[in-house]
């Protein structure tokens, strides 16, 4: 082993003055019941006006810096393949300037614009989608402002783009708020859903990075023919509005008429009408109806020919015609934040203006699981707190000491906050689900400081018959330098977490940093709070009661 301890002069000096300080300070609370109630109600109420003040907002979970931007395009009503293909085609020319040129490696510069390693047009029925990956992963959020502009210069083209999440899917990825605007009328449902839209876009504006869409649109832009029965035709030629829909359904997209079994394979047996008929609009007025009689009439003899517009589609929610307001904002926005500037500034507003009868607005996507998670992990707080608690009762075999030591988890709560708020000032970093099991995770750890402080006190009246004063000091001294021992080696093990960026630091540092503040402020706080209360509870340190030997037996003075 070493001959000699090693020297580290500044560090023996301040772990020097540290040590004095303490001391003396264990010293004077000790002694004064009123400064140390005084100190309790300083250092607690201090923590907890800071830990107020500076907790961020909440998150839901982190995105990540996964690799792939994704727009989604709506194209004007009306637009045909070759059309949406002229889109695709005029994109791919804007974006020229970053992207690779064919038979050559894909190459970032370090000073030069993004570069995208693959881009690609998806085109379906009824949406478009674009995608792209950068060459560099830790560069593509740049591609997002880039591939919006390219999109949407085309008129009439409208959507979003945005970085896919790691724990997210669709519109928004892990952070979207649904406002859910439901009613039995579906033109009071767009009236509502316009008005709402209206009031996002001032409070969400796109130009800082917000991103609202309509589901479905706002506007009955596809062309629609109806056909609406006329009861004295149909009574006059003996038939139902029933029979007359299943004769136009045979013309359009064929009756099921049953099921029958071919070959072991169940099959729909469907009637169908030759395509010549429903080749053009105008053809449906002249589908031929058979009615009872054997007479064949033109559906326009037995039925109103309406043309008139609809919806792209209709959605449900709990079987209530609804329209959905989808707002995703942007990263300098916290989730929680914009939930509130929904609730207040959107749904009050138009609950203030006044609804229609039958119209309910309902907030939910992310949102929503956002507070069901949060609600959740107060519960699993709540838990660990009660199971620490009643272990500490048992081993210590009082409900006093546990009380005591358990004042030390608001101090590391704190000090939490205090590591995330460092860390904030060199990059974001939010408040999410992930970080918060930091605060989690400290319950277990921070206890440990006075745990150390309440057993040695326990020790010098029980088994050295010290008074409380006195036990309370030289515990104090004893367990300086465990404490900081025990706490460096944990701080500095977990200083990579916080610190070191790269792939998936998004996911962990947050947490890294909660932990690495709540040991750090807890340690120091631990030996200011800690003697104080023991010195209010003194009256429950008492020595052992020490028995005399059996075989020593008194007897009178010769």
């Amino acid at each position: 082993g070493f001959s000699e301890a090693i020297r580290l002069p500044v560090i023996d000096q301040i772990a020097g003055l540290f040590y004095r300080f303490a001391t003396g300070y264990a010293r004077r609370v000790v002694n004064s019941k009123k400064l140390a109630l005084a100190t309790i109600v300083v250092v607690c109420g201090v923590t907890g006006v800071a830990t107020w003040a500076f907790l961020p907002k909440l998150e839901y979970l982190p995105e990540g810096n996964r690799n792939l931007i994704i727009a989604r395009i709506a194209t004007p009503p009306g637009y045909n393949l070759d059309a949406v293909r002229e889109i695709a085609a005029n994109t791919f020319q804007r974006l020229q300037p970053n992207l690779w040129q064919p038979g050559t490696e894909p190459v970032q510069d370090a000073d030069g614009p993004v570069k995208m390693s693959r881009f690609w047009f998806v085109i379906r029925r009824g949406f478009t989608i674009a995608a792209g990956a950068a060459v560099d992963p830790s560069r593509a959020k740049e591609l997002i402002p880039i591939i919006r502009r390219a999109i949407f210069q085309e008129p009439g083209s409208r959507g979003f783009v945005f970085q896919t999440s790691l724990f997210g899917r669709g519109f928004g990825g892990g952070r979207n708020i649904n406002l859910d605007i439901s009613g039995p009328n579906l033109n009071d449902v767009l009236e509502v859903a316009g008005r709402a839209n209206q009031i996002a876009a001032q409070m969400f504006p796109r130009s800082q990075g917000n991103q609202i869409r309509v589901n479905p649109g706002l506007q009955n832009a596809s062309p629609e023919i109806r056909l609406v029965p006329d009861p004295r035709a149909l009574s006059d030629n003996g038939m139902t509005a029933k029979e007359l829909g299943q004769t136009v359904d045979a013309f359009n997209d064929g009756l099921r008429v049953a099921e029958v079994t071919v070959g072991g394979n169940r099959m729909d047996l469907t009637l169908m009408g030759p395509d010549k008929y429903v080749s053009r609009t105008e053809s449906i007025s002249n589908l031929p109806v058979v009615t009872r009689s054997g007479l064949v009439l033109p559906a326009s003899s037995l039925a109103k020919i309406v043309v008139t517009s609809s919806p792209d589609q209709i959605r449900h929610l709990e079987r209530v015609r609804t329209v959905t307001l989808g707002i995703r904002p942007s990263r300098a926005v916290a989730l929680e934040v914009a939930m509130d500037q929904v609730r207040t500034d959107v749904m009050e507003k138009l609950k203030a203006d006044g609804l229609p009868p039958g119209i309910s607005l309902n907030m939910g996507g992310t949102a929503d699981a956002l507070t069901k998670t949060f609600d959740s992990m107060l519960l699993n707080l709540f838990l660990a707190l009660v199971i620490v608690y009643l272990v500490m009762a048992i081993l210590f075999e009082s409900f006093i000491y546990p009380f005591i030591i358990i004042f030390t988890v608001p101090l590391a709560t704190a000090g939490g906050v205090a590591g995330l708020t460092i860390l904030n000032t060199f990059r974001f970093q939010a408040l999410d689900m992930l970080t918060l099991l930091g605060f989690v995770i400290l319950i277990g750890i921070v206890v440990n400081n006075a745990i150390l402080l309440v057993h040695q006190t326990l020790i010098h009246v029980r088994e050295e018959g010290m008074s409380a004063t006195d036990a309370i000091m030289e515990a104090t001294r004893n367990r300086i330098r465990p404490i900081f021992m025990s706490t460096l080696t944990s701080v500095f093990g977990m200083l990579p977490l916080a610190i070191f960026p790269g792939a998936g630091s998004e996911l962990y540092s947050g947490l890294g940093s909660v932990v690495i503040g709540g040991l750090s402020l807890s340690a120091i706080l631990t030996l200011l709070i800690i003697p104080p209360l023991l010195s209010l509870f003194s009256f429950s340190l008492k020595p052992k009661n020490i028995e005399a030997p059996a075989d020593v037996v008194n007897s009178p003075a010769e």
